[in-house]
């Protein structure tokens, strides 16, 4: 077994956290004088303010020496100068150097990035003046990136974050191997106009493939040829030969290397669809705010470095705190799909329960992240957050400023962003619940039904607006956090043997439902559910 912290440390920060348990947070503003502005990281226009967790200067000082006992620092040096940090795949894990993040060891590499840069920009280039064309000659004003996990969430996020009125495409997504899926996408889209981004590494991603034959399908139907068919195609794989058997042209494929996984890979060609759809400066300012915050997270000390103290406080909160879950609740619609992307980034990363040597870890790793944009959330969920019986903590996000929309109501959004960090931290007491119970004629005993025991510890993270500088900076924050907290917990944040599992029997169930039991063993009630999908389903 496994602990998240040598004795010494582990000892005083369990201590720590007994200590208090029975504090109120906003009694440690008055016991902290200058905690406001202690407990801030900053970088390039992005704040996290911690003040609101239960967490005291003390809890805090040793939370960083136990940062510099894992070695945070230089295990993140060893990150982006290319060793082997995915452990149990012997390999590299370099997203970082995607962005122009990059040490003097890897001078090969970075030019294949380089040069990956430079025909994603031609590409994109010709197919925004027209040059580029569909099989009837007319240019393209649509894109569909046919993609999963890491290939669709990270796309998607930033086409919808930062789509304008005048985007020089229309950006789509399309994961589900579900034909809905795809079927609901190209209603109202033209064929002839239309342009599908395949992203597999592999070029065997059963949900990506089984939805490019069906795209391909419907281009055909339309009137695209054999010869005419690549000019509505982009390949993003490492198998060209394989891209051309489906009519990818061998300069229409983009590669993707094993040293950058999925969940990372937006800064890569797996997101070209960004600069399809928002223009190229709009994705070089996306890779240089990403850029940005590598830098600070490389030299920062762990006091002001943002990333690590985010992970930091996610190890004091569900080890020592034992909180249950965290909510990611940014009070921006431009950012309603970040909880989604951050779903795959933590949980796929950290949800792990061995270390790279066998050990059984002996707590909790990576807590279940969720959430959804303000103020949705308030007329759903919210209400078990105040009242419920569940721990939790949470991440409040607000961009500061916005170029569009009614400046009353985008006030509003703020209002109600800082009401909830508020309520979040009072709550409401037992005489506010008294005597809210008396106006209603609830006697004492029934009032206890209004309190709201508050206390909840939570970050507010404030950006400057929904740029593509801060939004590249935001996502990087959230992946060293993730990776920090790997460090800390012992883990490998890099791979993801349970979806690997999950996709072969995947492969054994399909042989089920096609009737072809006698090479596959299975249990009596995933027998009974496929006799029922069958005859749902007879065979054409």
């Amino acid at each position: 077994m496994t602990a998240v912290a040598s004795p010494p440390l582990h000892e005083r920060l369990q201590a720590a956290a007994a200590a208090l348990s029975g504090r109120r947070t906003e009694s440690l503003f008055d016991a902290e004088p200058h905690r406001t502005e202690q407990f801030q990281c900053r970088v390039d226009g992005l704040v996290l303010d911690f003040a609101k967790h239960r967490l005291d200067d003390a809890a805090r000082q040793t939370l960083l020496e136990l940062a510099d006992a894992r070695g945070l620092l230089e295990a993140f040096s060893a990150l982006i100068n290319g060793e082997k940090v995915n452990t149990s795949e012997r390999r590299a894990a370099l997203h970082t150097l995607l962005r122009g993040t990059r040490s003097e060891t890897q001078p090969e590499l970075f030019a294949l990035v380089e040069d990956t840069l430079s025909r994603m920009s031609d590409l994109v280039a010709a197919i925004h003046s027209g040059d580029a064309t569909g099989f009837n000659g007319l240019p393209f004003t649509d894109v569909v990136n046919l993609g999963i996990g890491g290939s669709d969430l990270g796309p998607r996020l930033i086409c919808e974050a930062l789509r304008q009125a005048d985007s020089p495409l229309r950006a789509h997504f399309v994961a589900n191997i579900d034909p809905h899926d795809l079927d609901n996408t190209l209603l109202g889209l033209d064929p002839a106009r239309t342009l599908f981004v395949i992203c597999s590494k592999s070029f065997t991603t059963e949900e990506t493939l089984s939805n490019t034959v069906r795209a391909r399908a419907w281009l055909q139907a339309a009137g695209a040829t054999d010869d005419t068919l690549g000019q509505h195609l982009i390949a993003v794989t490492t198998q060209v030969e394989r891209a051309g058997e489906w009519s990818v042209w061998p300069e229409r494929c983009l590669p993707i290397w094993d040293w950058v996984g999925g969940r990372y890979s937006l800064w890569s060609a797996i997101g070209i669809s960004i600069p399809l759809a928002l223009g190229w400066p709009a994705f070089s300012r996306l890779l240089q705010g990403a850029r940005s915050v590598d830098q600070h997270t490389a030299t920062a000390a762990p006091a002001d470095n943002l990333p690590m103290m985010m992970a930091l406080l996610e190890l004091w909160q569900t080890h020592y705190l034992k909180t249950d879950t965290h909510a990611v609740l940014p009070y921006a619609q431009r950012l309603a799909r970040l909880p989604d992307f951050l779903q795959q980034l933590t949980m796929e990363s950290n949800g792990k329960s061995a270390t790279p040597e066998g050990q059984q870890v002996s707590h909790h790793t990576a807590p279940i992240l969720w959430g959804s944009a303000g103020t949705i959330g308030q007329h759903s969920y919210y209400q078990l957050l105040h009242q419920g019986t569940r721990s939790f903590t949470a991440d409040i996000i607000l961009p500061l400023s916005a170029d569009e929309g009614d400046h009353t109501a985008r006030r509003a959004l703020a209002a109600h962003a800082l009401a909830q960090s508020r309520a979040f931290m009072i709550g409401r007491s037992a005489e506010e619940a008294c005597r809210l119970g008396a106006e209603r004629g609830f006697s004492a005993a029934a009032s206890r039904q209004f309190e709201l025991t508050g206390n909840h510890s939570h970050s507010f993270i404030t950006m400057n607006s929904v740029s593509p500088e801060s939004l590249g900076g935001l996502i990087v924050a959230y992946e060293h956090k993730t990776f920090f907290l790997a460090v800390l917990l012992g883990i490998n944040c890099f791979d993801q043997w349970g979806v690997e599992l999950g996709k072969a029997i995947a492969s054994e169930m399909q042989a089920l439902l096609r009737g072809d039991k006698a090479t596959v063993a299975s249990d009596p009630a995933t027998l009974a559910t496929v006799r029922a999908w069958q005859d749902a389903n007879p065979t054409p």
